[in-house]
């Protein structure tokens, strides 16, 4: 099969789709990889190093997306990217549909078969693909929280960690998956206060054994979210829905219980976001205050480690790239956590949470690929 790897052309975003070392493993199974000219070079990875690797190196996106029978990207095709898709072609990269109707129509006008990563599965019943930038986006989180709590960024001149005679930070995480339990993570290794609101009683045990006393846990509920506005300096929204769109769970009536430069760090925003007052921001401009709440909502985070981000996606990923490659549709036939991952094919929509939230009919890739 003759793969093709765009340059990413979101803002600030310089992930990549494939390392070199993934264009080799790709190359041995007896595959071609064409690679944008410059495509990894922001991150390191230079051209030198994927002709090594045995790529191609080609100098537009226009002709990548016009030879390429699978295209792998790291983030959501672009307008102009989705006019030069096909039908026959396979699109794999994160797609999040469900808040992004016009991206959504786009694709099913190309005929595309649509892969997308945040919705494969595994057979523990985890995301195997949107975990690795999760646990990037959990950790990021407390960082650019940090940074936007000093007064300089309009915070409130909190440090997250205090110094002696000085109580630190207030931070409360709502959702105990894996963004969540990242950021909580690091939250308690600067020092911070830390809460975590999770609907599982069973995570919350689990966290509550892993941490013992250094975390608090909570059982989510809306009372219990008001109450922890009212005393926290930077609230982590970590609550996903597979496939659909975030709830909103921070209302922007609830922003008056929240103190002056206190920060909100919206995880969710890919998703829709999770507080009502969410809007995508880019690493250019990352936040904005509303009712004196700093927002931080950076639609793709991990771009900001775009090296680190994409090591750790390539590992994930290439298993599963290498069977579409080495099996094309049939992959997905044989696979049921991979054809999961299927949410557009050939004008269909077939991931039931899109469907539902983007009013289209739904059917199931089973019945789109003729699986008995």
């Amino acid at each position: 099969m003759l793969i093709g790897v765009p340059k990413e052309i979101k803002n600030h975003e310089y992930r990549i789709g494939l390392t070199p070392a993934g264009v080799k493993e790709l190359v041995e199974n007896g595959h071609q990889v064409m690679i944008q000219h410059d495509g990894g070079t922001a991150i390191g990875l230079t051209n030198e190093q994927y002709l090594e690797a045995g790529a191609e190196i080609v100098d537009s996106a226009e002709e990548i997306f016009a030879r390429a029978e699978m295209i792998i990207k790291v983030k959501e095709p672009q307008p102009v990217e989705c006019a030069m898709l096909r039908e026959g072609q396979l699109l794999f990269t994160y797609l999040h549909l469900a808040p992004d109707p016009e991206q959504t129509k786009l694709l099913l006008e190309s005929g595309v078969s649509a892969i997308a990563y945040e919705t494969i599965t595994d057979a523990q019943g985890g995301l195997p693909l949107l975990a690795p930038m999760s646990e990037v986006a959990g950790r990021l989180s407390i960082q650019e929280g940090a940074h936007s709590l000093e007064k300089a960024q309009g915070g409130s001149g909190v440090l997250l960690g205090g110094v002696p005679g000085v109580a630190p930070g207030k931070v409360c995480v709502i959702g105990g998956g894996v963004v969540g339990i990242n950021a909580a993570r690091i939250a308690m290794g600067m020092g911070a206060d830390v809460t975590i609101l999770d609907r599982s009683l069973g995570r919350l045990k689990q966290l509550d054994d892993l941490y013992g006393p250094q975390l608090k846990t909570l059982f989510s509920t809306k009372d219990a979210i008001e109450e922890q506005l009212k005393t926290c300096d930077l609230v982590i929204g970590a609550v996903l829905i597979p496939g659909a769109a975030a709830p909103k769970l921070v209302t922007r009536d609830m922003l008056s219980l929240m103190k002056p430069g206190s920060v909100l760090v919206d995880v969710a925003i890919d998703q829709g976001g999770c507080f009502e007052t969410s809007q995508p921001t880019t690493h250019q401009e990352p936040t904005y205050v509303i009712d004196g709440v700093v927002h931080y909502c950076v639609a793709n985070m991990p771009g900001a480690v775009a090296r680190t981000s994409t090591f750790a996606l390539t590992n994930a990923t290439l298993p599963f790239a290498v069977s579409l490659a080495n099996q094309g549709l049939e992959a997905l036939m044989k696979n049921e956590h991979l054809r999961n991952g299927l949410n557009v094919h050939k004008g269909q929509v077939t991931c039931k949470a899109v469907a539902e939230a983007l009013n289209y009919d739904f059917v199931t890739a089973e019945e789109v690929l003729n699986i008995q």
